[in-house]
C-alpha cells in the first residue's frame, strides 16, 4: 500500500481541485448522489465496517475517563485561566486535574460539586469582601 499523501482544494465555487505535485490543479470529479439505501442495508454495511463496531465492556472499563473539572469549566465555558481565577483554584492544579497527572482530594471534590451546583453563587461568594 502506498503512503502518497494527495492534495485536495475547495474552491470558492463549491468544486474540488486535486493540488499536483509541479502545482497545477486538476478537477476532482463529482461522485454524484449517494445510492439510496434500505435501513437493513444500512444496519449490514456498519456491522461490515471495522470502525463502526460498539465498544465492548472491556474497552469501556479500559477507556480513559474525562476528568469531571473539564466538562465543568467546558459548560461553564471557561478557559482554564479564567476558571482557575474565578474559583481561587492553583491554574496548575486546574491543569493537573484535567490532563488526569492528578485526582481531586475529597475537599476539592466536594468543592467542585458546589460549584457545578451554583458556578454564580460561589462566585459571588468568593467576590464578596468579608467585613
Amino acid at each position: 500500500m502506498s503512503k502518497t499523501d494527495i492534495i485536495v482544494r475547495m474552491h470558492r465555487d463549491g468544486t474540488f481541485r486535486r493540488v499536483m505535485p509541479d502545482g497545477t490543479e486538476i478537477p476532482v470529479p463529482d461522485p454524484g448522489p449517494l445510492a439510496p439505501m434500505t435501513e437493513e442495508e444500512i444496519s449490514e454495511a456498519a456491522r461490515r465496517d471495522p470502525d463502526a463496531q460498539s465498544i465492548t465492556d472491556e474497552e469501556f472499563r479500559r477507556a480513559r475517563k474525562v476528568p469531571r473539572i473539564k466538562t465543568l469549566r467546558r459548560a461553564l465555558a471557561l478557559t482554564q485561566e479564567e476558571f482557575a481565577a474565578r474559583y481561587h483554584i492553583p491554574l496548575g492544579t486546574v491543569r493537573d486535574w484535567e490532563q488526569g497527572r492528578s485526582e481531586p482530594d475529597q475537599p476539592a471534590r466536594a468543592y467542585l460539586t458546589v460549584i457545578a451546583r451554583d458556578p454564580e453563587g460561589v462566585r459571588r461568594a468568593l467576590e464578596t469582601k468579608p467585613g
